[in-house]
């Protein structure tokens, strides 16, 4: 067997007996491309009875320096799942992940968050932007209501901005206040809009789209009537805040973290915010309480009894 082959047949499996998102999928099928590419061009090989522990070895430690720390244990993750697969079928006698102890370090990193009062000066800025076009009807003003209505559901549930993007019109509950997220793996989570300005950011897009009476379509559309990409709302983003005369570089990313972190500071159960975000694990959710950690700093500093009373200034 080929390790083509031996690929072909990984995928098949993830795709029709483990029924894999399109996105996992999408993830393991360039990590492999990359892998046989290294095999084929730089090893010279492409029999699958030729992969053992040496040249994983040289290939795990070419991804060293191209990539981060993260980028590398998705793609040894894949490689393992590709040999587990292929042991457990008897196509290669011993997984030689058996005879590997790779342990890949990854350097934390807290979660870039977003300053409240920066968020509130970007909204200010596209809510007064709006206000200014006369033309109710025009591409701009509906473009605009479209952004505003997506920047308000990002901030408002905490959502990843694919998930935004790819809600269906029958996702979305104007009557109830609150959307269908369907998250990684397949979890979904039914979350309110939580207040009655984002209710009336996303009301006044419905009333402006065209296209929204198909509730298996896209809620959120392109000037086509296509899908709303991530990387349009990343750009619109970017522009945005530099429109509104902030220095910081905002990712749609940072609505999400920004709003993990502000509900701790507001005293706010983890449990809650772990299903907020959609996150399997309550170990994910504890990162956000590093960026808590700052505020403790500063509530201390600011609201301590101890300030109340100075004794070595008096001595």
């Amino acid at each position: 067997m080929t390790v083509q082959e031996a690929i072909s047949q990984f995928l098949f499996h993830c795709q029709y007996e483990k029924n894999l998102s399109p996105k996992t999928l999408k993830a393991y099928s360039i990590d492999l491309r990359q892998f046989r590419t290294y095999l084929e061009t730089e090893l010279q090989l492409t029999d699958l009875a030729q992969i053992d522990k040496v040249p994983l070895r040289a290939y795990i430690k070419s991804l060293f320096g191209p990539l981060a720390e993260k980028s590398i244990k998705r793609k040894v993750a894949t490689l393992k799942a590709l040999f587990h697969h292929l042991e457990r079928e008897d196509e290669v006698a011993v997984n030689p992940f058996r005879k590997i102890d790779v342990r890949i370090k990854e350097k934390k990193r807290l979660p870039r968050t977003v300053p409240l009062a920066d968020m509130e000066r970007l909204f200010r800025y596209l809510y007064r932007r709006k206000d200014e076009i006369e033309e109710r009807n025009s591409t701009t003003y509906k473009t605009l209501v479209r952004d505003i209505a997506v920047l308000e559901l990002l901030f408002a549930t905490g959502a990843r901005v694919a998930e935004v993007c790819n809600l269906k019109r029958a996702d979305v509950d104007l009557r109830m206040g609150q959307v269908r997220i369907l998250g990684k793996g397949g979890r979904e989570r039914l979350l309110p809009f939580g207040d009655t300005e984002v209710l009336q950011a996303v009301r006044e897009y419905c009333s402006l789209s065209l296209g929204l009476a198909d509730s298996a379509g896209p809620f959120f559309c392109n000037k086509k009537g296509s899908r709303l990409s991530e990387q349009c709302v990343r750009t619109a983003l970017r522009k945005y805040a530099a429109k509104a005369g902030l220095a910081l570089v905002i990712t749609p990313h940072m609505f999400r973290h920004s709003l993990a972190t502000l509900l701790l500071e507001e005293g706010v159960d983890i449990r809650f915010i772990q299903h907020l975000l959609g996150h399997s694990s309550i170990a994910t959710t504890q990162i956000y309480t590093s960026v808590q950690e700052r505020g403790q700093r500063r509530i201390l500093s600011a609201k301590h009894p101890r300030r109340l009373f100075r004794i070595a200034a008096t001595l």
